[in-house]
């Protein structure tokens, strides 16, 4: 890339971008700053922080929009419009599993709307021995596959089945796994959430949507990347939605 633009790059981890952005402005007030990010520009709120500095600094900026996952996801058969607030899973540890998403995952098919789940990514990330010792030591990376935050629901719902709990998803409902959207081996994977447990959709990066209420349009382009049998519980509730 600095072949192609004729530029300096430097590669901005998390670190420079939340501890160091009155560096990245430094000089912006007499010469360009190009900040490039992968996605969408205003898809992590420390970039919109980053505007807010240059405003206050009487920086000049220009936006230049991208696509991401949030509007790619539209590929997989599902309309956009019918998707209702995105949520994130993060990797479990032995002493914090959170369950907020699966919450807002039944909010949203209360409404009858499709859920966008955002898997973990583990980059530069130190183990806590490490960090308490001051020692700038990473752990490999991981991400959050497909079949991780499947079976990561599926734990939710029968721990919550066997407290008397009435759940708005289980195993049967229909789901999306998707893997690498927009490169030329990307991955769409149409089944139910206990088909996806077992499901190997490759090299990262993976995202998961759990439907909500379904139109025949959308039915039929699920069907083109559907697992056997992944469609066979869904409800008819009138002549045009369907629900699992």
């Amino acid at each position: 890339m600095e072949q192609y633009y004729g530029k300096q790059l430097i590669l901005a981890d998390r670190d420079l971008v939340e501890q160091g952005a009155d560096e990245i402005l430094k000089e912006a007030d007499v010469s360009d700053v190009a900040f490039l990010v992968v996605g969408d520009p205003f898809g992590a709120t420390t970039h919109s922080d980053l505007v807010l500095r240059a405003v206050n600094a009487g920086i000049p900026y220009k936006v230049i929009h991208n696509a991401s996952i949030m509007n790619a996801v539209g590929c997989c058969g599902l309309q956009l419009y019918n998707f209702g607030e995105t949520v994130s899973f993060v990797f479990w540890t032995e002493t914090w599993r959170p369950e907020s998403f699966y919450d807002k995952i039944c909010k949203n098919r209360t409404a009858g709307l499709h859920t966008l789940c955002l898997l973990d990514i583990k980059v530069k990330e130190q183990s806590v021995e490490n960090m308490m010792r001051g020692k700038k030591i990473f752990e490999p990376p991981r991400f959050m596959t497909v079949s991780q935050a499947a079976d990561q629901l599926i734990q939710i719902i029968e721990r919550r089945r066997s407290h008397g709990e009435e759940v708005g998803v289980t195993e049967d409902t229909l789901c999306v796994g998707v893997a690498r959207l927009g490169a030329d081996d990307q991955v769409i994977r149409v089944a139910t959430l206990g088909q996806l447990v077992t499901c190997d959709l490759g090299a990262p990066l993976h995202s998961l949507v759990v439907t909500g209420r379904l139109h025949p349009l959308e039915v039929d382009l699920l069907r083109l990347n559907a697992e056997p049998n992944a469609l066979q519980n869904l409800t008819m509730i009138d002549s045009s939605t369907y629900t699992s």
